[in-house]
């Protein structure tokens, strides 16, 4: 998608108040400063427990994270090289994952891949790829899993990022992650196929940019509370049908 056209969409979105102030900051490119390009992280260690307790599941192009019989459901739509998604998992996720782990509500993540057209390379493929391989992993790992990456995202533009011994070290701050399986599949871009099938859904979701939240169907707008855990607490209560 040219550029262009991608400030387009984000325009016209942002506009009908489908996304936060966080999607266009990521679309223009504004990346702020972050760690290395080998930089490795964990999950927060206050977080982890929670982490570790949250179900996975494939559906289709989506990530399902926590029960499926759930009584809400929200939907986050977020770019692995995204710097305003790892400040929101880092804030608005740690509220989703809580409430995951009360089983008041189930997470549908789906992981776009749009900033390797915008900034070059397949580091958000190679990310997305290894997300989709940690959910075939067991309880908690995608969770921990997806916390750790975004904690170890490198610096914004870097094309050569999130390189498959740069993820695979990441996995490792992951206990039980790591298997013949999993390293294979990273290597390999084994879901390959998958990423491709992600992109397209965020492409015709209509959100336009990341990150974006639509609980129970319903686009949220939420600004920069996104970005502040209590703020994003109070907003997603309100948002109850």
């Amino acid at each position: 998608m040219s550029v262009r056209r991608t400030r387009r969409a984000l325009v016209a979105v942002a506009a009908a108040g489908l996304i936060g102030l966080a999607a266009v900051g990521c679309s223009s490119g504004d990346g702020g400063s972050r760690g290395a390009a080998d930089r490795v992280a964990a999950a927060p260690e206050a977080h982890a427990a929670t982490l570790s307790v949250l179900p996975s599941a494939v559906e289709g192009t989506k990530i399902v994270v926590g029960d499926a019989d759930a009584p809400r459901t929200v939907t986050v739509y977020a770019d692995p090289r995204c710097p305003h998604c790892a400040e929101f998992e880092a804030s608005g996720g740690t509220v989703l994952a809580e409430r995951a782990a009360r089983g008041e509500l189930k997470v549908e993540y789906v992981v776009a891949s749009f900033l390797d057209a915008r900034t070059g390379g397949t580091a958000s493929a190679r990310a997305a790829n290894a997300l989709r391989a940690a959910a075939d992993a067991g309880p908690g790992k995608f969770a921990a899993f997806q916390a750790a990456l975004f904690a170890s995202q490198p610096a914004d533009g870097t094309e050569d990022a999130f390189t498959a011994d740069h993820l695979l070290r990441i996995a490792g701050r992951v206990e039980g992650l790591r298997s013949d399986a999993f390293d294979a599949a990273v290597r390999d871009g084994s879901h390959r196929a998958w990423v491709a099938a992600a992109e397209r859904a965020f492409q015709d979701s209509g959100v336009g940019g990341t990150p974006s939240v639509v609980v129970d169907g319903k686009a949220l707008d939420a600004g920069t509370g996104l970005y502040d855990a209590g703020a994003f607490g109070r907003i997603l209560d309100r948002a109850r049908g």
